[in-house]
């Protein structure tokens, strides 16, 4: 009876931090973005009955793959210029032909927002302008790499505030830049910006709804990596980031998981993850995570805390890294390992 009392305190307890003065109003509930990219139903119609096109739903990535493998140039230009946001969002479409599509679908919204997204020598990997926006972004040649990493942000991020003016080596674009130059500008990293997250520290933040429809899209996203030939990627998952990451990772290649300022990945421990890559965690000493209580109950709370000893995950050195934001900063520790995992270095 009184480990039940405990556990009922604590996810309590739970939901009043994760709340916050946000409590549990309607508000804080944010519309999930997924399905097929826009422009999808006018794609479908472009195809004929003789070639098809591939279904941006349905279709795998390595069906996308086969089909590009098989176009000419002027039919790849005719497809890009058509359907700019579909091309752009399919994952196993050729590289070149996806940062171009990108391009132009987002200088053809015409949005002061995500202008700088088009600027020259960016490379976009995906981008959606519906809700608050999504997009995935890439540093360094994703073509010829021999390592690849990929960021997953926490809360508060979407396709504004992805490269927004904030404290250097945070935000997804600002942690990419980061690591990518730790690692000695070789290999590629992403910044992954691709789902719908939550706003604020309300009851998106506290639940694993998004987190269970972000995990479905980075599941997609590392089979289409897979599909143009990139090496098995590591995951770097932040805050909520973690969630997806723990939800997604029995359903992708990633060589190695690296957890960082996590509130839980709705597992108990490593093995309950289901997955073959190495499971890495650090939390620095002025993390405020760590007072969110690693409970679940009735759907609140993430479960087991991934830096505990007992969740078995290897454990990054963190001693030097400053609040939750802090673990990309230059010359951390953990940065110094974050780059070594990300080279394949750490054994």
């Amino acid at each position: 009876m009184r480990r039940f009392a405990r556990t009922m305190g604590a996810a309590v307890l739970a939901v009043a931090v994760v709340a916050g003065t946000a409590g549990w109003a309607a508000g804080d509930s944010q519309v999930v973005v997924t399905g097929p990219p826009p422009g999808a139903a006018a794609w479908r119609a472009a195809g004929t009955a003789e070639r098809p096109l591939p279904d941006p739903w349905t279709a795998t990535p390595a069906e996308v793959a086969r089909f590009f493998g098989g176009l000419d140039t002027d039919r790849e230009r005719e497809l890009l210029r058509a359907h700019p946001l579909v091309v752009g969002n399919l994952e196993g479409t050729p590289l070149p032909l996806r940062y171009e599509a990108n391009r132009l679908a987002i200088t053809a919204t015409g949005e002061a927002r995500f202008a700088s997204l088009a600027a020259p020598g960016r490379q976009i990997l995906a981008f959606d302008p519906r809700g608050r926006g999504q997009v995935v972004e890439v540093f360094g040649d994703l073509e010829q790499a021999v390592h690849v990493s990929v960021i997953v942000p926490g809360a508060d991020n979407d396709a504004v505030s992805h490269d927004a003016p904030r404290r250097p080596a945070t935000g997804p674009a600002g942690t990419a830049r980061a690591l990518w130059a730790a690692a000695g500008g070789r290999g590629a990293v992403i910044a992954w910006s691709g789902y719908t997250t939550p706003v604020g520290v309300g009851v998106d933040a506290a639940s694993g709804r998004l987190a269970e429809a972000g995990a479905v899209r980075l599941a997609r996203f590392t089979a289409g990596l897979d599909a143009v030939g990139a090496p098995d990627p590591v995951l770097f998952c932040h805050s909520y980031g973690s969630v997806v990451c723990g939800l997604a990772a029995r359903h992708t290649d990633a060589r190695d998981v690296v957890v960082f300022g996590s509130p839980g990945m709705r597992a108990g421990h490593v093995g309950a993850l289901r997955t073959g890559a190495r499971v890495w965690a650090a939390r620095g000493p002025s993390d405020w995570i760590a007072d969110v209580p690693n409970v679940e109950v009735g759907g609140i709370g993430h479960g087991a805390d991934p830096a505990s000893a007992g969740f078995g995950a290897r454990r990054i050195p963190a001693g030097d890294v400053e609040g939750h934001t802090g673990y990309f900063a230059p010359g951390t520790r953990t940065l110094t390992a974050f780059a070594s995992i990300a080279r394949g270095e750490s054994r």
